[in-house]
């Protein structure tokens, strides 16, 4: 009878935490579909008095993306960009920020303590826009090149190393010694065996790479003066810029007295376009992140924990 109690009572309890998680999923989940909602209303029912957002789209239309897309080669080109960019900077910044982690996970690097010194100092204090703007532009030539938003991944992060070789002093070192035993360089030992069981933290660091690197809009206002090699933030953040600064001319009195039509531009929607465009920025990441799900959680835990 007493383990039957019991039995009912912890069957309660995980009921609870069951309850308790679905309503807090809720909370990430319900602003999402929201998003895609208003950006499939019309601007009329959301901005109105007794409109606003709901779950389910008011006055369905295609306006907002319609607008988006007014000028196809302008997101096309800032997708074809960000993709290019995104996955060539991360998969730089993998194999840069995993050499060094292998180096200073390995006990037998005389001057690991110093070099991680180094690091971690890195993480406390930068050089700042300046500074980074004159190596980058008159040193380094990057600027107004394709290559701005590349080769800086190349210095790995200081964040990925300490986090790629934290996992790395996790594993067995059994497994290295006996490879060493059987003539292994250092750099097959960390393809052959390093690099294969760190896939939890490499899939963790490239995916918070790719997800930075994907959103990235300021390498563009600051570096990027042609418009074919905006970032897909960027452009989009432009066409929004553009059509909110119409939409507030057209309501300016010495516009409207001067006689010119402006229907159009005033039927266009601004409201609707913000969640458009997000749809639009972040669909491809939704796509993306069930493929490093069963990685993520591992390799953040493990490591960002772990001494």
């Amino acid at each position: 009878m007493r383990n039957t109690s019991l039995l009912k009572k912890g069957n309660r309890y995980k009921i609870g935490i069951h309850i308790f998680f679905i309503l807090f999923s809720l909370l990430f989940i319900l602003p999402m579909i929201m998003v895609v909602s208003v950006s499939f209303s019309s601007e009329d029912a959301v901005t109105s008095t007794f409109g606003g957002y709901s779950l389910l789209p008011r006055e369905f239309t295609l306006d907002a993306y319609k607008l988006a897309f007014k000028n196809p080669e302008t997101v096309i080109n800032g997708y074809i960009v960000t993709i290019i960019t995104s996955i060539a900077g991360t998969l730089l910044n993998l194999m840069s920020a995993g050499m060094c982690a292998y180096a200073l996970a390995r006990p037998n690097f005389r001057y690991k303590k110093i070099v991680t010194f180094i690091v971690f100092f890195t993480m406390l204090f930068g050089g700042g826009t300046i500074p980074t703007y004159i190596i980058y532009t008159k040193y380094y030539h990057l600027g107004n090149t394709i290559w701005v938003y590349i080769l800086p991944a190349l210095s790995g992060g200081a964040w990925n190393i300490l986090m790629i070789r934290t996992f790395m002093q996790s594993l067995p070192e059994s497994l290295f010694e006996s490879a060493k035993i059987d003539g292994a360089a250092e750099l097959t030992i960390f393809w052959k065996i390093g690099l294969p069981l760190s896939k939890p933290v490499f899939a963790t660091v490239a995916f918070t790479g790719l997800i930075g690197r994907w959103n990235d809009w300021s390498t563009s206002l600051v570096y990027i003066r042609d418009s074919r090699l905006y970032t897909l933030q960027y452009s989009l953040q432009k066409i929004l810029n553009e059509a909110e600064f119409l939409k507030a001319l057209v309501k300016n009195p010495l516009f409207q007295n001067a006689g010119i039509d402006i229907s159009e531009v005033a039927a266009e929607p601004t409201e609707t376009l913000k969640y458009a465009m997000c749809v639009i920025a972040a669909g491809p990441m939704l796509v993306i992140f069930p493929f490093f799900q069963k990685y993520f959680e591992k390799g953040m835990v493990v490591g960002a924990v772990k001494g």
